[in-house]
């Protein structure tokens, strides 16, 4: 699995566990997936990306969106 691969994968975890915990603790949950969808578009535009940050200091290697 490459970076990009890596960064869309935890992305959509991280949204399919915030729709679970809103459903079964609380709404308010649902802000994580604001801050996973702000931040993927954000990253689209400028390039940078803290998971992507993470995932290489990991070992995960590179993709072509993330250089």
């Amino acid at each position: 699995m490459n970076l990009d691969r890596a960064v869309l994968a935890f992305a959509g975890v991280m949204v399919l566990a915030s729709v679970a915990l809103a459903h079964f603790v609380s709404p308010l949950w649902l802000w994580l997936t604001v801050f996973v969808g702000a931040n993927l578009l954000q990253a689209s535009f400028t390039g940078f990306c803290p998971a992507a940050i993470v995932f290489r200091k990991l070992g995960v290697p590179g993709g072509c969106a993330f250089k």
